[in-house]
C-alpha cells in the first residue's frame, strides 16, 4: 500500500509459512489491510496453490487471489542454512502464521519455544486439521475432512440424499477468519495490556463447528439431532429456493412474523394472513408443504424480474440466486466497488473481490495480485535483514533460498 492509502495494519510485519488455503487466507486478510506479509515458499515448488485449481496459461488463479498484497521469498526450511534465515525473519516479525502438520517445525528446531526465545513478543498462529493436541493432532487434515467431522456436511443437503460437501474451501476460510481475529486479540493483549507474545492453536474443525448454531445445546437439552432439510429451515417458514416462470431462481427468508405477512402481500394473497395454517411461525412450519406449494404456484406465473419487483414493492425479503456473472453486473455490488480491477504482470487487467469490510478512514486495498516465486528475495533478505550480495549468493548456492 502507498502512504496515502495506508491500511490500519500498516507497520505490522507478518511471516506466512504455509501452503494452500487456510494460512494463505489469514495472511491475505492481514495484507489487505496494510500488514507487510512476507510469504515463505520452497525454492523449487513454491506454494502448492500456484499449481492448484484453474490456470490461465500456467498461471494459477487461486495463487493470484490468495497471494495478493504479499511479498514472496523462497526459503528451504528443511536445511540448516534455511532455518537460520527463518530465525532472522521471525526475529523481525510481529506475527508468524503456519499450517504445517503438527510437529514439523519442531523437527526443524523452529517450534514456538525456540522462536519465542528469539522474539518474546511473537504471536504465532498455528493452523492444522485437528489442532496441535489430541489423538488426531498428527493426522493429515484438509478442509473436506473438517467439513465432514464438524457436523456441517451432515446438516447440508436434502433428507433423502447423501450429506453434501461445499464446493469450495469453506472450513479453511472460516478457520482463517477465526485465526485473523485471534491474531488481533493477541496483539491487543501484547501492545495494549503489555503482555507477552503467545501462540494460537486453530484447527480446521472447531471454527466451522462453532458456527453451526446451538447443535450441542439441542442434543444436550432436548436429546435431538437436527436433520438435513434442504433449502428449508427447521426454525422458520417460508424459507426456501423457488423457481420462477422463466426458469430462474430466487431465495426467500421470512424469519420474523411481519416479514412472513409481507410475503402474502407480495404473492397477491393477503387472505392467507388469516388462514389458520399460516397465522404464526409454528403453524407455518407444520404446514410448510402447503405454504411452499402456494408460493411456487404464484412463482410459476411470473418472471424473476416480476417476482423481485412484487416482493420489493411489498417490502418482503427476497434475493435472486446469482452466479458470478450476475454479481459482475449487479448495481449494488458495483456501487460498493465489491469487484476491483488490478493490473497484473501475468494476467493483465484482472478483476477480483475487493478488501472487505469497508472502513471510513483506513480502508483496505488490493495493490497487486500474487507475485512471482521469490520476487522479493532481494528486497527482504537484502533490504530488511541486511544480507549482502555474497551472503545471498552463498545461500542460493546451498539451496537455502
Amino acid at each position: 500500500m502507498d502512504d496515502e492509502s495506508a491500511g490500519p495494519l500498516t507497520g505490522l510485519t507478518v511471516v506466512e509459512a504455509g501452503t494452500m488455503i487456510s494460512a494463505g487466507t489469514a495472511g491475505r486478510f492481514l495484507a489487505d489491510f496494510g500488514a507487510t506479509v512476507i510469504k515463505v515458499e520452497h525454492p523449487e515448488t513454491g506454494d502448492h496453490l500456484r499449481q492448484f485449481g484453474p490456470q490461465k496459461e500456467g498461471t494459477g488463479l487461486w495463487w493470484k487471489y490468495l497471494g495478493r498484497n504479499k511479498q514472496s521469498v523462497t526459503l528451504n526450511l528443511g536445511i540448516e542454512d534455511g532455518q537460520v534465515v527463518f530465525e532472522d525473519l521471525v526475529s523481525e516479525a510481529d506475527v508468524l502464521i503456519e499450517n504445517f502438520r503438527p510437529g514439523t517445525l519442531e523437527r526443524w528446531n523452529l517450534g514456538y519455544d525456540r522462536l519465542s526465545e528469539l522474539n518474546p513478543g511473537l504471536v504465532m498462529c498455528r493452523l492444522s486439521g485437528f489442532g496441535q493436541t489430541g489423538p488426531y493432532a498428527e493426522r493429515p487434515g484438509f478442509g473436506t475432512l473438517a467439513e465432514a467431522m464438524s457436523g456441517f456436511a451432515y446438516l447440508n443437503g436434502y433428507s433423502d440424499r447423501e450429506p453434501l460437501l461445499p464446493p469450495t474451501g469453506l472450513a479453511d476460510g472460516i478457520a482463517a477468519l477465526f485465526s485473523t481475529f485471534a491474531v488481533m486479540f493477541a496483539l491487543y493483549h501484547r501492545d495494549v495490556h503489555g503482555g507477552s507474545g503467545q501462540y494460537i492453536d486453530t484447527s480446521l474443525t472447531e471454527p466451522i463447528f462453532s458456527l453451526l448454531g446451538p447443535q450441542p445445546l439441542r442434543y444436550d437439552q432436548l436429546d435431538t439431532i437436527e436433520k438435513r432439510s434442504g433449502n428449508r429451515s427447521t426454525s422458520s417458514a417460508p424459507r426456501n429456493v423457488y423457481r420462477t416462470g422463466d426458469d430462474r431462481y430466487v431465495a426467500i427468508s421470512a424469519s420474523a412474523q411481519p416479514t412472513a405477512m409481507r410475503v402474502f402481500d407480495a404473492i397477491d394473497r393477503p387472505d392467507l394472513k388469516d388462514d389458520e395454517r399460516f397465522v404464526d411461525n409454528e403453524r407455518r412450519l407444520e404446514n410448510v408443504d402447503e405454504l411452499d406449494g402456494l408460493i411456487q404456484e404464484w412463482m410459476d406465473e411470473h418472471s424473476r424480474e416480476e417476482v423481485l419487483a412484487a416482493f420489493n414493492d411489498a417490502d418482503a425479503t427476497i434475493a435472486p440466486i446469482y452466479n458470478v456473472e450476475d454479481i459482475f453486473h449487479d448495481e449494488q455490488y458495483r456501487a460498493r466497488d465489491a469487484v476491483v480491477t488490478v493490473e497484473d504482470d501475468d494476467l493483465g487487467p484482472a478483476r477480483v473481490q475487493n478488501a472487505f469490510p469497508l472502513f471510513s478512514e483506513t480502508p483496505g486495498e488490493v495493490c497487486h495480485l500474487g507475485p512471482g516465486l521469490g520476487k522479493h528475495n532481494e528486497a527482504v533478505y537484502g533490504g530488511v535483514l541486511g544480507y549482502d550480495e555474497e551472503t545471498l549468493a552463498s545461500l542460493a548456492e546451498e539451496g537455502a533460498i
